[in-house]
């Protein structure tokens, strides 16, 4: 105890070594998804309550907006007026004006005529002439107005009868969004709200999935290269101390998520727990790496990542192989009968 040159060694011995890459996560239902109002509105009716399964499309809240069913009361009002069918006797009008012009026309053609024929007989005056011929033309004109007003007639009841239709669609949607439906089968795993408060666009009121559960986890961007489908990963929860599950990754996010500066991964279980519920944190470790019998010292006893310090004291390279959060594989430099020191802090 009293001798200072006393140092710590040990040699390589062959053991089984493992890299993995660590990420945290959570348990999610697979298809969950949180369950928003599209517009706000007092919280009527509660259809269900947790637990319950529930069918895609089965109606979840009914929600109280008086402002949205005045909408469509009024879209569905205007709609009725501005309908194409039932404002045909304006266009009725616009064609009886259309047939007065022609018939005007045609009354003044004769007219004009016949007061020519005089005017070749030199009966008559130049001014009774020049008038018949000023009607004719007002009565072509007239005609051309009262089918440009035909058309334009037609062309607006057709416009404001479509829009209205396409407002009354729209305000009826919007009422219809008063009743919150699942969009998917499954189960009701939360409910966020309760009858008389306010739902709105901004927070979940619901949280549905089904019955099967998947791990989801973060991995860094430093790590996301090393991940492939189909690796193992082993889990550890809070919930299940002092044992461990196996998943294989199924998923891998192509796009990194700029904030955390991860890409979100999700694995399937092999070995699932018996109870399982949403968002139950756990500890994921991707298998990278496996190998037997490989060659090991302990971490601590490299340095630099690439030497170790002989018994003598000298520094003799290493080439290193796999590496866990304890042990290191050593490829060449030393064997097992060489005898090795720790390195000083």
């Amino acid at each position: 105890m009293g001798c200072n040159n006393h140092k710590e060694t040990t040699t390589p011995t062959r053991s089984n070594i493992t890299e993995s890459v660590y990420a945290s996560g959570i348990v999610k239902s697979e298809n969950q998804y949180e369950v928003f109002a599209q517009i706000n509105g007092k919280v009527e009716t509660i259809f269900v309550k947790e637990g319950d399964f529930v069918k895609k499309g089965q109606a979840l809240f009914q929600l109280e907006n008086v402002n949205t069913k005045l909408s469509a009361a009024n879209a569905a009002i205007t709609a009725l007026a501005n309908d194409y069918q039932r404002n045909n006797e304006k266009l009725i009008d616009a064609k009886n004006a259309i047939e007065l012009a022609k018939n005007r026309l045609t009354n003044d053609s004769l007219s004009l005529a016949r007061q020519q024929e005089l005017w070749s007989k030199n009966i008559g005056s130049k001014v009774e002439l020049e008038q018949k011929e000023l009607n004719f033309e007002n009565a072509k004109v007239n005609l051309k107005k009262s089918e440009v007003t035909f058309k334009d007639l037609k062309r607006q009841l057709k416009l404001t009868s479509d829009q209205s239709k396409n407002n009354l669609q729209i305000a009826q949607s919007a009422k219809d969004n008063l009743i919150i439906k699942s969009e998917v089968e499954g189960y009701i795993y939360k409910i966020n709200v309760k009858q008389g408060e306010l739902a709105t666009a901004i927070e979940p009121i619901a949280i549905v999935g089904k019955k099967n559960f998947i791990v989801e986890f973060n991995v860094d961007e430093f790590d996301i290269v090393k991940i492939e489908k189909g690796q193992k990963v082993i889990i550890r929860m809070d919930s299940y101390k002092n044992q461990t599950f196996e998943a294989k990754i199924n998923f891998i996010s192509p796009m990194m998520d700029k904030q955390t500066r991860s890409f979100r991964v999700e694995a399937l279980f092999t070995e699932e727990p018996k109870v399982l519920y949403p968002n139950l944190t756990l500890e994921a470790n991707i298998i990278i790496h496996e190998k037997k019998n490989a060659l090991t010292i302990p971490s601590a006893y490299l340095q630099n990542e690439s030497s170790v310090i002989l018994e003598n004291g000298s520094v003799q390279k290493v080439q290193i192989g796999l590496k866990d959060y304890s042990t290191v594989e050593i490829l060449t430099g030393i064997d097992e009968s060489t005898k090795i020191i720790l390195p000083e802090e």
